[in-house]
C-alpha cells in the first residue's frame, strides 16, 4: 500500500493567523516547528516525530467530543505531566480524568484551542 501516513490536517478557522500562532506557542506544532530540536523544519511544514497514529471515525452521535464539531485532534506527547504544567502556567484549562488513563492505552488530557476545538493529548504506554 503506498500510503505512508497523514500528510496534513486542514480545517477552517475564524482567524487562521492567530490560531497558527497559538498552536506554535503552546504546543510547538505548525509550520516552522520541529518535534525534535535537532531536526530542521521549513516555513511550510511541521517536522513531526514518527510513531503511532490512530485513525478512527466515531459514530455521529458520539459524546466523546462536542456535537457541533466534526473532528478532534489527538496529539501524541512524550511527557504529558510537563506539558500539562506548561499549559496550566499559560492559563490554558486542562481536563484530566482518572478513568481516561489506562496502562494498556496510555494517559490522556484534553484542552481546547481559542476557537473551541478539542485537542486530546495522549502519552502512549511505555
Amino acid at each position: 500500500m503506498p500510503v505512508l501516513g497523514i500528510g496534513g490536517l486542514f480545517f477552517r478557522a475564524r482567524d487562521p493567523d492567530a490560531l497558527n500562532a497559538w498552536y506554535r506557542q503552546h504546543l510547538n506544532i505548525g509550520a516552522g516547528c520541529a518535534s525534535d530540536p535537532t531536526e530542521t523544519s521549513s516555513e511550510w511544514y511541521w517536522q513531526a516525530q514518527g510513531g503511532l497514529t490512530v485513525f478512527a471515525p466515531f459514530k455521529a452521535d458520539t459524546d466523546y467530543f462536542a456535537a457541533d464539531k466534526q473532528w478532534m485532534l489527538n496529539l501524541r506527547v512524550s511527557d504529558i505531566d510537563a506539558l500539562i504544567a506548561g499549559l496550566t502556567a499559560a492559563g490554558i484549562e486542562v481536563v484530566t480524568k482518572p478513568d481516561w488513563d489506562d496502562p494498556q492505552t496510555g494517559r490522556f488530557a484534553r484542552i481546547h484551542d481559542p476557537e473551541g476545538n478539542a485537542i486530546e493529548l495522549w502519552q502512549p504506554p511505555a
